[in-house]
């Protein structure tokens, strides 16, 4: 499909390849792995010609179609809505309907045999190149990507860029390229959205070129992995899971024939030094002087793996409760975001905080950091809480003219330069580094030292909102590291489930507009959510996830001039009376059930299951009709 051969790439006086080699076959599943800065993304612009290679050829099968998802594609506008972007794919098609539409007006006024040949062989094409289903297919990969239906007729420019990219992802994924290239596909997705198009990748006919840093995704998706390592492409045969095993055979492997040389090196050297000024054994030095000088050298096996060894001082340790929100509701305008929720978190605890975006994840966090207030409900922090908030604006708010090093010492942790140089060391900035200026860091470097910054602040209760955007798999494995070392209390957001299960003991999830909390491991989480659905499946009830209804808000009720009241009117208010009573009696029993059902030992249970879940149907059905009643004697 496609030939690399002796690839030679540089920029400026950096090499990033050096007669690199890689044969890609159709239907191959590649993930593209490697440290920052080696060349992952280089390599797709080499494919779809936007760089050209310094040396060597690339060739290419003429049937090879190419589409190229990058983080250029976040700077695309359109007044289109997202629904007619997305079917830019189809490019033939939409132009064989224009044609199709020019013929048919044209029979308004020119009604003949050559004109009726011409609309089908016109609606021939259009079936054969999927036209009349193309807006089905459309459709469904946007919703899949996390739109929902209504969304999918508003503008492209109402979007915020994450969204915008799925846009252009739903688009390249409709075109059905022969080979597609996702150059970190995974950063704009939640978790549902990141599950679904693991699924659909799993059925693509074509090849994939994957560049990411989910190791999660990259298991799920390829079957080859192809690491970019000085200068050249190392092919595994499987995924990155597979690879790990491997490379550290092949690393073992290296490792003892480096040795192995390294020591008959020593031992000719020792006899040439031994030996050279000895005319009966000057012929045989000179020899072994020739031999070394031929002899192919093995090199070492260079340490990708970083390790840490951060020292959390804590000058205040906090109570046992590190903070409590009761019957806390959130809205902005009508939009409900929380209702009657709770939050409780206690000294130790390490809580993941997931799910799908939009469901109001980054505002329980700005709830919890005191960032905004709750439209009701209280907020208590506990007895010594010193508090850090780590988001993606704190990049931001680095001094882009302060050196790295300096950034540190400003940040007012009190340690010594040696202790942040370690700091500094742990998180890949090592030697004359720690002086570059904040203003030329990449975005994933900008991101480390935000991190350093807010682990070295001697807060004993973390926030991180998405701390692994950004950051290769190495820089992850040292934030895993560092907050397994880290003793205080932490919530972090992640839709990365590899860093999520190394990090977490609770998990939190929000669903029907409350917080709700599973008191294990992401893996363990994970599979009482497959059982409830298919217990819910199997005794023929609906998803335990699916979103159910809000009641019905009260109605404003405006102050009007006090009148007696006509008989009808007072029964009215007597049946209204009630009526309040009964809602308020309902929406505990209503509560009881939501409870009930939230609890994971009932999934064992089928019959308890089914029982609960059709009184809690018929309760809510019983709630929506009192809420009916309410309003409209409310109205009389």
């Amino acid at each position: 499909m496609i030939s690399i051969s002796d690839l030679d790439f540089h920029f400026g006086s950096r090499t990033l390849y050096d007669k690199a080699n890689l044969h890609i076959k159709p239907k191959d599943k590649i993930g593209l792995i490697g440290l920052n800065g080696r060349g992952k993304s280089t390599l797709l612009r080499i494919l779809v010609g936007e760089y050209k290679p310094d040396g060597g050829s690339i060739s290419m099968s003429k049937d090879v179609s190419l589409g190229f998802l990058n983080q250029d594609l976040l700077s695309y506008d359109s007044h289109e809505p997202i629904l007619i972007v997305a079917m830019q794919a189809f490019a033939e098609a939409l132009d064989v309907q224009k044609k199709i539409d020019a013929v048919l007006q044209e029979f308004e006024t020119n009604y003949t045999d050559d004109l009726v040949e011409k609309l089908a062989d016109l609606q021939e094409r259009f079936e054969s190149l999927g036209g009349y289903t193309m807006q089905a297919r459309a459709e469904e990969i946007l919703e899949g990507l996390g739109f929902t239906t209504e969304e999918l007729q508003k503008p492209l420019k109402l979007f915020s860029g994450g969204w915008r990219m799925r846009v252009m992802l739903a688009k390249i994924l409709l075109q059905q390229p022969s080979l597609l290239l996702l150059d970190e596909p995974t950063n704009h997705l939640d978790l549902p959205s990141i599950k679904w198009i693991e699924n659909y990748l799993a059925g693509y006919e074509g090849a994939v070129i994957i560049v990411s840093h989910d190791r999660e995704f990259l298991d799920r998706t390829t079957n080859t992995t192809v690491e970019v390592t000085g200068g050249k492409l190392v092919p595994y045969a499987g995924n990155y899971s597979y690879y790990i095993e491997e490379k550290e055979e092949r690393n073992l492997i290296q490792k003892g024939a480096f040795e192995n040389q390294q020591a008959q090196i020593k031992q000719a050297e020792r006899f040439i030094e031994r030996f050279k000024a000895k005319a009966s054994k000057a012929k045989q030095a000179q020899s072994r002087v020739k031999a070394l000088d031929k002899l192919e050298r093995i090199e070492d096996v260079a340490g990708d793996d970083a390790r840490v060894n951060i020292k959390f001082n804590f000058t205040v340790t906090p109570g046992r409760h590190i903070l409590r929100m009761e019957h806390v509701g959130k809205k902005y305008g009508e939009k409900i975001i929380f209702r009657d929720t709770h939050v409780h978190i206690e000294r130790g605890d390490k809580i993941a905080l997931i799910g799908a975006n939009g469901k109001g994840k980054s505002t329980l966090m700005r709830l919890v950091a005191g960032q905004e207030a709750p439209t009701n409900g209280n907020h208590q922090l506990g007895h010594n809480v010193i508090m850090s908030f780590y988001a993606q604006h704190q990049l931001e708010s680095l001094r882009i003219e302060n050196e790295i090093l300096q950034e540190m010492v400003e940040a007012g942790s009190r340690r010594t330069e040696m202790e942040l140089r370690s700091v500094l060391g742990s998180f890949l900035f090592t030697g004359e580094e720690v002086y570059k200026k904040i203003k030329v860091l990449s975005g994933g470097e900008k991101s480390r030292v935000a991190l350093a910054k807010t682990l070295i602040s001697e807060a004993n209760f973390l926030l991180l909102d998405e701390p692994t955007n950004h950051l290769d798999m190495q820089s992850v494995n040292i934030l895993i590291q560092a907050l397994d070392q880290y003793e205080g209390t932490y919530i972090v957001i992640s839709h990365d489930r590899f860093f999520v299960e190394n990090v977490a003991n609770k998990i939190w999830y929000i669903e029907d507009y409350q917080l709700k909390e599973y008191p294990g491991t992401y893996a363990e989480y994970e599979q009482w959510q497959e059982d409830r659905e298919k217990a819910a499946k199997k005794a023929g009830l609906p998803s335990p996830s699916a979103a159910k209804p809000l009641p019905k808000p009260e109605p404003k009720v405006e102050a009007t001039p006090a009148k007696t009241p006509s008989p009808d009117q007072k029964k009215a208010l007597k049946e209204l009376a009630e009526v309040e009573k009964k809602i308020e009696e309902t929406e505990k029993e209503l509560a009881r059930y939501e409870t009930q059902l939230a609890d994971p030992q009932i999934y064992q249970n089928t019959a308890q299951l089914k029982d609960a879940t059709v009184k809690f149907e018929l309760v809510k059905k019983e709630l929506a009709q009192l809420n009916d009643r309410w309003e409209t004697l409310a109205e009389m």
